[in-house]
């Protein structure tokens, strides 16, 4: 067996391992597109009815935000009602009620005065007028902000 001939051997044995692993990498890579596509075609028929059903779901909650909406303005024209029957009430009754009811207090403080008897000496903050006892605060001064 000659150099050449040798050379020819390894070659060969080099091509045929090569191919050998070559066939193995796409014989994997086969196996693995086919469970690939497996994965695609479930999530498809998964997928499908999923988008429908949410499609559903935001067509009702639009049918929803439109009745909130309707209602959200019956509020604002019911609080814009109260709002005026509010100021009409006040407007009309409140100037009057104040009125009667100054008359009230006015009226009790009359006859609360006429019912009490008269203190014999006046009192002002800090001092009686006519006590013999000197004030408990006179002579005492404090200022503020100084120690």
């Amino acid at each position: 067996m000659s150099g050449g001939e040798v050379a020819g051997i390894l070659v060969a044995v080099f091509w045929a391992i090569l191919v050998s692993f070559i066939a193995l990498v796409l014989v994997r890579l086969a196996q693995t597109l086919k469970a690939a596509t497996k994965l695609v075609a479930d999530v498809t028929e998964q997928a499908v009815p999923l988008l429908a059903d949410a499609s559903a779901t935001v067509r009702s909650a639009n049918t929803q935000l439109a009745r909130v909406d309707s209602i959200a303005a019956d509020v604002q024209e019911v609080t814009a009602n109260a709002s005026a029957l509010s100021s009409t009430v006040s407007s009309a009754f409140g100037g009057p009620l104040v009125k009667v009811a100054a008359f009230g207090y006015g009226v009790r403080r009359a006859m609360g005065r006429k019912a009490a008897p008269e203190p014999k000496g006046s009192v002002f903050v800090g001092k009686a007028v006519g006590s013999p006892l000197p004030s408990a605060r006179a002579g005492r001064r404090r200022t503020r902000g100084k120690g």
